[in-house]
């Protein structure tokens, strides 16, 4: 497990280490906003086309290949840049780096998934979270210190070493998982499947958390600089908001497999969670921004472990590359949602209706989330 926890940490700290430090970044690669906008677009836009197609092939030819092809590539994008370090191909290896973590991000979760019993989802699952959040959070603060010391090149050597080094842990240590038999599906059972309530509803919660998440690294500084904070304090509720994140995700897991928690009442209680955070963010100063960071954290570490065992419960065996590609697809539009909301909504008014906007849609699911007859999975019952 611990080489598929190596895959997570490395998406999540190649994709906030870089996208964190390129607007200081000073050798001309960025020179306008619409520049920076364009590069970190590039990179989810690359994801949201492509985890779909890439764990629908891990389901077909094996999720073992997908993983460590994925995680090569990863690793040859980023020497791309550190070799050549010219602005131009800096739009290249951000592509390269999206394409390459589509495949290996979808792919380990199913690996996670295969490899572990159905009751121990939940803390699999946990613990795999634990670690990506441990990479967002490192991601802007060791991230920022590598591009001081060496710029960017620096930050994307250490990402090519990374990837080469997690995939060859990966080869040796991650067992060959072949591919199960499963029957012809039509796009139409394709479709059914994926409006499913089973698949549905989890994802959903799942983009929620993710809207949320970016929604908060983003503008919780922006209302810390508003309040007099510096930039310490407001670099240290990024942090605060990630590191809560990252320790409720194993209890969670832990708890739905001890049966002291449900897949349902756990999302739901997620998503209350995270929305009373998003109102707290409206209260002014200080308090606003750590109340607000805190229990927009915790609540998005609750979601997450549960998200997705309840996919995995729900999910043949022979299609969680395909489940996995399609809930990571929804994540990356929650990623991009929730801040273009929050933005849209301060951009008429103020960034305190921003975050009161997104916390009544995401109180809002949870109410649906609670009200919903057909059950989603708390504890899987196939075995693997």
């Amino acid at each position: 497990m611990w080489p598929l926890y190596a895959a997570g940490f490395t998406t999540a700290f190649g994709a906030h280490g870089i996208a964190a430090n390129l607007g200081g970044h000073g050798k001309g690669a960025v020179t306008s906003l619409l520049v920076l906008g364009g590069l970190l677009a590039l990179y989810d836009g690359a994801e949201v086309v492509l985890k779909p197609v890439f764990g629908t092939l891990a389901d077909r030819i094996g999720t073992r290949p997908v993983l460590l092809g994925g995680l090569v590539a990863f690793a040859l994008a980023s020497a791309l840049y550190a070799l050549a370090d010219s602005p131009g191909w800096l739009w290249a290896a951000r592509l390269g780096q999206g394409a390459a973590a589509s495949a290996f991000s979808p792919s380990a979760s199913a690996l996670v998934a295969r490899l572990n019993p159905a009751v121990k989802h939940g803390r699999a699952f946990g613990s795999y979270g634990f670690y990506k959040s441990i990479g967002y959070t490192l991601g802007p603060l060791l991230g920022g210190v590598l591009v001081w010391a060496g710029g960017l090149r620096l930050l994307f050597t250490l990402l090519a070493v990374l990837g080469a080094a997690v995939a060859l842990w990966a080869a040796l240590a991650v067992p060959d998982v072949r591919p199960l038999p499963k029957a012809r599906q039509t796009l139409l059972d394709l479709g059914r499947r994926l409006a499913d309530p089973v698949f549905l509803a989890p994802t959903a919660a799942l983009a929620a958390a993710t809207a949320a998440l970016s929604a908060g690294v983003g503008f919780l500084p922006v209302s810390g600089r508003a309040a007099g904070l510096g930039t310490v304090a407001t670099g240290a509720a990024v942090s605060v908001l990630a590191g809560c994140a990252a320790a409720v995700q194993p209890r969670a897991g832990r708890a739905l497999d001890d049966g002291r928690l449900t897949a349902r009442t756990g999302l739901a209680a997620g998503l209350s969670v995270t929305a009373v955070g998003l109102a707290c963010a409206m209260l002014p100063g200080l308090t606003g921004v750590l109340a607000g960071a805190a229990l927009t954290g915790a609540g998005t570490g609750l979601i997450t472990p549960l998200g997705f065992a309840a996919l995995a419960a729900g999910t043949p065996a022979e299609r969680l590359g395909q489940t996995m590609g399609a809930a990571e697809l929804g994540r990356e539009l929650g990623d991009a949602g929730g801040p273009l909301l929050v933005a849209a909504v301060a951009s008429l008014a103020t960034l305190t209706y921003g975050y009161g906007a997104l916390a009544v849609l995401i109180g809002g699911g949870a109410v649906v989330a609670l009200a919903r007859r057909r059950r989603v999975p708390a504890v899987p019952e196939r075995s693997t």
